[in-house]
Parts: C-alpha cells; sequence; structure tokens
C-alpha cells in the first residue's frame, strides 16, 4: 500500500522546527564549551595574580555571661518540679532587682526533668535542673549579683565580645585588610611591569579568636568559699577579630 504524502504546508512547518531545534542545539552547546573550556585543556585569561591580604586587631572582652543553676532529687516528679521552681523564682527576684538593660540583662536558661532508674530498669526517682542566666557588659553589677543570688551556684563563668563592638572591630579590620590587598595588588602589577589592574575575583572573610581560659576557672573556683554577698571574681580575657581578603586580579597595561 502506498503511504499517504504529507502536505506542503506540513512538510515545510516540519523542517523549519527541525533547523530551529538544531540552531538551539547548536547554541546550548557552544555556551557549555565555553563554560567549561580551562576545565577541557584551554588556556587560563594570562596576566592573572592570585594574592591574599590579612589584618587583625586585639580588644579586651566586653560581654559577661554567668550561668547559676541548681538541682533537686526526689520520688515525686511533680515535687521535684515544684521545688525548682521555687529556686528559681526566688533567685528571679534577687537578679530582676539588680537588672539594667545592656548592663545586665536576666534570662532562664534550660530547665530539665529526668527519671532514675533502678537495676531492673523501673524509674525509682527524678531528677532535675535548673538555670539562671546573668549577662551584660557591667561586669561588678553582674558578678555582685551572682553573689547575692541564693540557692543557686555558678554553673559556667564565660567571657565574649558583645555583637556591636564586634561588627565596629571588623569594619576597621576590614577596611584594613582591604586597603592591604589594594596596595599588594598595586605593587605587583608594577613589579611585573604593568601600569594597572583589574579585580577579577574576590572573597571577604572574618574570624574571632578567643583567649581567657584561666579568669574562668579563678572564677568558679572562687564561687566556691565565698561568702553570700561577696561578689564573684571576675576577669576578661582578650578576643581577637581577624580579616582575610583573598581573591584575584587581572595585570593590565
Amino acid at each position: 500500500m502506498r503511504q499517504p504524502l504529507l502536505r506542503p504546508q506540513l512538510a515545510r512547518s516540519l523542517a523549519a522546527s527541525a533547523l530551529a531545534i538544531t540552531a538551539i542545539a547548536c547554541q546550548t552547546a557552544q555556551a557549555q564549551a565555553q563554560a567549561d573550556g580551562p576545565m577541557r585543556g584551554q588556556p587560563p585569561m594570562a596576566n592573572v595574580v592570585n594574592l591574599s591580604a590579612s589584618a587583625a586587631q586585639e580588644v579586651a572582652q566586653d560581654l559577661l555571661t554567668i550561668v547559676l543553676s541548681t538541682t533537686r532529687d526526689g520520688s515525686d516528679a511533680a515535687a521535684v518540679q515544684t521545688q525548682l521552681k521555687q529556686a528559681l523564682d526566688a533567685a528571679l527576684s534577687t537578679a530582676k532587682s539588680q537588672a539594667l538593660a545592656g548592663a545586665m540583662d536576666v534570662r532562664t536558661g534550660a530547665f530539665s526533668l529526668y527519671p532514675r532508674y533502678d537495676r531492673s530498669g523501673k524509674i525509682n526517682g527524678w531528677n532535675g535542673s535548673t538555670e539562671l542566666v546573668l549577662e551584660g557588659k557591667d561586669f561588678s553589677r553582674i558578678s555582685s549579683t551572682a553573689g547575692k543570688v541564693q540557692g543557686l551556684t555558678v554553673q559556667q563563668v564565660g567571657f565574649s565580645l558583645s555583637r556591636d563592638a564586634r561588627e565596629k572591630l571588623e569594619a576597621e579590620v576590614q577596611g584594613r585588610a582591604v586597603a592591604q590587598f589594594r596596595a599588594k595588588a598595586s605593587e605587583l602589577a608594577k613589579q611585573f611591569g604593568f601600569a594597572s589592574y583589574s579585580l577579577r575575583e574576590v572573597h571577604v572573610g572574618s574570624a574571632d579568636q578567643v583567649q581567657a581560659p584561666r579568669p574562668r576557672m579563678m572564677a568558679m573556683e572562687a564561687k566556691l568559699t565565698m561568702s553570700a554577698d561577696m561578689a564573684l571574681p571576675t576577669e576578661a580575657g582578650k578576643a581577637t577579630v581577624g580579616v582575610t581578603v583573598s581573591g584575584s586580579v587581572v595585570l593590565g597595561r
């Protein structure tokens, strides 16, 4: 049997569609080849230099955090929870009377209640703990308040750099790192016999380093022997904020 012939208009439409698909495929292949050129052995861009520059500054930590905690245990979960709540309420009452926004902020920390098991795997009691957190920039206010709180003992003392201080210092250090990167790029251009350079790629990263383990240990040990009204001894350490600028430049005539 003879196959029916395609109409002329339909044939021309199919041919045009095939040509369009072929053109799109060629354009896609060409774009992919250009993107993958360096990976396929094509020569990289000429006169490109990779370099990096860093700047750092040390500053005293300005934020003190003291975590106070207490534990309770008993045979009844509700009774243990009530005891923890009473201890936390009393501590909060004392701490909030000394609170001042920014200077010393008061907040509750972890509150946990979990069963205790005997050798046969049965519950024979309940253990619980609660925390109170004092944090701020007024070290004297925070340490004296920690000494006044009754029923809770110091679990942790930590120093850090506040967000506003870190952001301000990071902006200053970043400016120095960028200036060093530009100066190094200009010097390299001159050394290689070029008149100028242009940025090809750049990355900016920051990191903080903390140095204050010893004062924390001293503060925690002192809490064990001081009287109720004695301020907790504290001493802030140092923090170093560093910024690194790295990337590549294209040397030009």
